[in-house]
């Protein structure tokens, strides 16, 4: 269940209650798609930078070590060693993704392994079993996620078919729950809405989905390629047209900037892997923007990544040695700069729930956007 907390302008505070604990919203879901972030970060970790939910891929996972392996091993919480929330996507992604591996109809998607080319099926039925096996606090329908270039003819297409996808797996979700040997037998449900940049397209879909009474609704298909612009007009036409009184999801969004404004849209949760991935290359978010540690600068810069900041790396590293630390190839420095930015992430959202609990929202995010903008002394 979903408690809209307060509202500031369009910016909504929310908690959702699960049957593995509450998520104070907006929140940022930090990506561990084989149940693992990338960059050696354990889920001991996680609890210590203030993670509240974690994200898993469900093509993933079923590919290895299989959702029958994670099952057996009392599902993917007692698996991770996670005991908050956990998100899994449907694997609906994949279908854009690895579009040179798939076929779609009608009844699903025929998928080639991306690791050693065995055939797949996953339609909307499986995705559910997949997932429900995985024992995922919440479910994600399977969807098409077509092109954002898509013309408009098969994008309305492509919107009906997940449309009627996301009706079977409502009904199989429901049946799942109900059988004995099933781990959670309370996994939530969030619907997807689709239709590319067209607008009339996207909030018919909402409308129309809207009528299932899910337990939370995304809006999936941007951040695929459309400009920012693009992406701000979709939602500021979409997410009213969504329940204000369930949670509202932006899928595999974004950057810092994108987080602020799409806030101020009505959203309330995100995922991305960009904290994970920059980190990895030495790309590292602070409040005046991204630092590339690799850069000569930094060479004898005896600062931590962010002075005040309180996660692992600044409370113990200087940027020079992280610096080497990429420099010489150790994993040590990409670990210190994924956490740094799962933290900054984490960090931001908080400061973002402060901000609509005490009715200043809109001046956090011009205060925090002209931050970023601003080089550090």
């Amino acid at each position: 269940m979903y408690e809209l907390l307060k509202k500031d302008g369009r910016a909504k505070r929310g908690r959702l209650h699960t049957v593995h604990g509450d998520i104070e919203t907006p929140v940022f879901m930090n990506v561990g798609t084989a149940a693992a972030i990338k960059g050696a970060v354990s889920t001991a970790d996680l609890q210590q930078i203030g993670t509240k939910v974690e994200l898993s891929n469900t093509y993933h996972l079923h590919v290895r070590p299989g959702d029958q392996v994670v099952k057996k091993m009392g599902g993917l919480h007692k698996f991770m060693v996670w005991d908050k929330p956990i998100l899994t996507d449907s694997g609906g992604f994949q279908v854009f993704s690895l579009a040179g591996l798939r076929k779609i109809k009608e009844e699903g998607v025929y998928f080639q392994s991306h690791i050693d080319g065995h055939k797949i099926f996953m339609g909307p039925e499986e995705s559910m079993q997949i997932q429900s096996n995985l024992a995922s606090t919440i479910a994600m329908a399977f969807d098409e996620c077509p092109s954002s270039v898509a013309d408009r003819d098969y994008m309305q297409k492509s919107v009906d078919r997940t449309t009627r996808w996301l009706k079977r797996c409502k009904a199989e979700m429901d049946r799942l729950n109900s059988l004995p040997d099933t781990i959670n037998k309370h996994q939530m449900l969030f619907g997807i809405n689709q239709g590319g940049i067209y607008e009339d397209i996207r909030v018919a879909h909402a409308d129309e989905i809207s009528k299932l009474d899910l337990d939370g609704y995304a809006v999936g298909g941007l951040a695929v390629g459309e400009s920012h612009e693009d992406m701000y007009r979709i939602l500021d036409e979409v997410v009213p047209h969504l329940p204000e009184n369930k949670p509202t999801y932006l899928m595999g969004v974004g950057t810092p900037a994108n987080i602020l404004e799409a806030v101020d849209r009505g959203v309330d949760f995100f995922d991305c892997v960009y904290p994970s991935r920059n980190g990895r290359h030495g790309h590292v978010y602070t409040k005046h923007g991204k630092l590339n540690l690799f850069n000569a600068r930094f060479e004898l810069d005896d600062r931590p990544i962010e002075d005040g900041c309180g996660c692992p790396a600044c409370q113990m590293y200087s940027r020079a040695y992280i610096r080497h630390l990429l420099k010489a190839k150790e994993m040590l420095g990409m670990r210190l700069c994924v956490l740094h930015n799962l933290y900054f992430y984490n960090h931001l959202m908080e400061e973002i729930r402060d901000a609509i609990d005490a009715g200043r929202y809109k001046e956090y995010k011009e205060e925090t956007l002209r931050g970023f903008e601003t080089p550090e002394d």
